[in-house]
């Protein structure tokens, strides 16, 4: 099968890259620079460019690419770079595959469960509403702009990521340090829950999405049983074999974090993956503590 990914370079991107290379399939990539060989096409979403010449025969679309929304304080220059590399370039992508004479079977678009918003111990699953908040926002127009795909027919999955757990990198390698220290402890109240999933079953899930026909639509890209962040704190530092009594409260969070504190670390997403599961996707780790350990252990 040809294979067209956006955001190959990244930790989902490159993982899912290579899994499809190893299945003998052939993947093209779409990336930001002048093309270095055949199996790259050269895309830019600020100036609403991507080079349609070499999307002939794609099959399938895995689209991954936008700006890191854990990686600098949030500003209204960086908020505007997380809205726009998600929307933009989407909307792009899914525009230029709708005017192909024969567009691919399907696109696995990514998205995320910043959805939902804050529902402190509410069970969410897609049927669920949108929450508020500028990421509820976000993942509302990211997931919008497929709609020029699924009206030319094209299969439209839009998969919602939890946090992706890796000792790769992600959310995990940024919270090693500390708990490795030994002053490493619970965020806030340590009640909000966190819906995580490892690198491997997203991985899995999103070859598993490709392949499997009634999935279309929003999909809970999580693993089966989220905890709390107190819960979490204890885990791994029990696999890490260190202490976990340092919490950080809510308002320091806020100083070092100012807004990205309230909708990534104090914000609670209590989430079931409940179409995947329906499907017929097996996670390899359906709980924290087997992710974890299979990483670290």
């Amino acid at each position: 099968m040809k294979i067209l990914i956006s955001g190959a370079s990244g930790l989902v991107g490159a993982a899912v890259a290579q899994s499809l290379t190893n299945d003998h399939h052939e993947i093209i990539r779409l990336v930001r620079r002048a093309p270095r060989s055949r199996e790259e096409i050269e895309w830019n979403p600020d100036a609403n460019k991507l080079d349609a010449s070499g999307l002939d025969h794609i099959e399938a679309v895995v689209h991954l690419a936008g700006e890191s929304i854990a990686s600098g304080r949030w500003n209204r220059e960086k908020k505007a770079r997380i809205r726009d590399s998600r929307v933009k370039g989407t909307r792009l992508l899914s525009e230029t595959l709708a005017d192909l004479s024969q567009p691919p079977r399907v696109l696995v678009s990514a998205s995320a469960i910043g959805y939902y918003g804050d529902r402190g111990d509410e069970v969410l699953t897609e049927e669920s509403p949108e929450g508020r908040g500028f990421l509820a926002e976000v993942c509302r127009e990211w997931e919008a702009a497929t709609g020029a795909a699924q009206e030319r027919g094209v299969r439209v999955t839009m998969m919602r990521f939890g946090m992706i757990l890796s000792e790769r990198g992600g959310a995990l390698t940024k919270m090693m340090p500390p708990f490795k220290m030994g002053v490493g402890g619970r965020i806030g109240s340590g009640q909000q829950f966190i819906s995580s999933v490892a690198l491997d079953d997203v991985v899995g899930a999103i070859i598993h999405a490709i392949g499997t026909e009634s999935l279309t639509g929003a999909i809970n890209m999580v693993a089966p049983n989220p905890v709390t962040n107190e819960e979490f704190t204890r885990v791994l530092g029990r696999i890490l074999s260190r202490p976990t009594i340092f919490p950080l409260p809510a308002f320091a969070a806020r100083l070092a974090f100012g807004e990205m504190a309230d909708e990534l670390l104090l914000s609670s997403a209590r989430v079931e993956p409940r179409r995947l599961l329906e499907s017929g996707y097996r996670f390899r780790y359906a709980d924290l503590e087997s992710a974890l350990r299979s990483m670290l252990g």
